[in-house]
């Protein structure tokens, strides 16, 4: 398999499969999109042609498909019992995120798949944002000294409840299991594992039927906060990201142009210039006992990088961009902000496995 075609199968075309997956894999060397599972065969023809055959049904395409990778981006609340079907069957997988409705299905997802040597992975594509990517160089750099504080945002203006699975409860949906896994999975990143979690997730829209805001703040053991914050009534967005540290501040206002540009039609393979973001970030920093304003240029945003390592690793030739440890810990904080909001207080997680995907070190 090391220099063949990967065939790929995604299950899914809304919104993520139609805007983020079907293009990313098209564009993927290496790899074909050869089977899509969509009830709307018009749509899935008006976006890919007659090239992928299309199947009624995600256990068709599994079954029939003749496909090395499931790609899953179907409602959330499916996401379980199709990697379990797909594994089951032999493929490789990647599951669209939130990884699974629980931690405990994320556990048994990772026993089948070691006890079948497959891959398995999650589209965490925000590690390849492109203030992500910046911020994890200022963190290394040491630019702001040691980081006390970090606030983090997505913000959306949608004053008006929609009937889609996302905005429903019983299908999984909520702003929570939406954003939350992008902002707990950023924070990971930077910081490693936080001591304790206080969520309070809630419905500020009249007629919501699912969560439609939340704020998080994650407690650390040497004191660091880290709050998340997401809402539908984000009509003036907040700085999608502040970092404070002990020699100064940085602030990113906008967000990655990458899902636009994918919504608009553009693909990564029709220019060099794909995933710049032309905002930089301000950073006020002490140097020589002055305070000095820096604009801080910011990192190509990389998306394609998500499938590119995909490939390799069911190569054998790369690690598995979102190891299962890493997603299984976000499902970690998902399962435990529910039950700090249900509770309405802080909850010390002691008994999750300390762990850290960046060094926490004092700069």
């Amino acid at each position: 398999m090391a220099n063949s075609v990967l065939r790929v199968g995604l299950i899914g075309y809304g919104y993520a499969g139609r805007t983020f997956h079907a293009p990313l894999i098209c564009t993927t060397p290496g790899l074909v999109l050869a089977a899509v599972a969509s009830s709307d065969a018009a749509k899935v023809r008006a976006g890919l042609g007659d090239g992928p055959r299309v199947f009624a049904s995600a256990r068709a395409l599994i079954e029939e498909g003749g496909v090395d990778l499931v790609v899953i981006a179907s409602p959330n609340a499916t996401h379980f019992e199709l990697a379990s079907l797909a594994l089951s069957a032999g493929r490789h997988v990647v599951v669209d995120k939130p990884f699974t409705a629980t931690t405990a299905q994320a556990l048994q997802l990772a026993r089948l798949t070691e006890a079948r040597s497959l891959l398995l992975s999650v589209f965490h594509n925000r590690r390849w944002d492109s203030t992500t990517r910046t911020a994890l160089r200022l963190l290394d750099a040491c630019l702001l000294g040691t980081v006390r504080y970090a606030s983090m945002h997505y913000d959306r203006f949608r004053p008006q409840p929609v009937e889609r699975w996302k905005e429903d409860a019983e299908a999984g949906g909520g702003l929570w299991m939406d954003l939350g896994p992008h902002l707990l999975d950023e924070a990971l990143r930077y910081f490693g594992q936080p001591l304790a979690i206080q969520a309070d997730i809630g419905y500020l829209r009249p007629g919501a039927r699912a969560d439609d805001s939340f704020h998080a703040r994650l407690r650390y053991a040497d004191g660091l906060r880290v709050d998340l914050h997401a809402s539908m009534l984000g009509a003036l967005p907040r700085p999608r990201l502040v970092l404070q540290g002990t020699r100064g501040s940085y602030v990113k206002q906008g967000l990655d142009p990458q899902e636009a540009a994918l919504k608009a039609g553009r693909r990564p393979a029709d220019g060099a210039d794909w995933g710049i973001d032309t905002e930089c970030g301000v950073a006020v920093v002490e140097q020589d006992g002055d305070m000095r304003t820096i604009q801080i240029p910011t990192e190509n945003g990389a998306y394609p990088e998500f499938y590119r390592q995909v490939a390799a690793a069911i190569r054998g030739q790369g690690p598995n961009p979102v190891p299962l440890d890493e997603a299984i810990a976000v499902m970690r904080l998902l399962d435990a902000g529910r039950e700090s909001s249900a509770q309405r207080r802080e909850l010390v997680l002691s008994e999750l496995p300390p762990r850290a995907l960046v060094a926490s070190t004092d700069c």
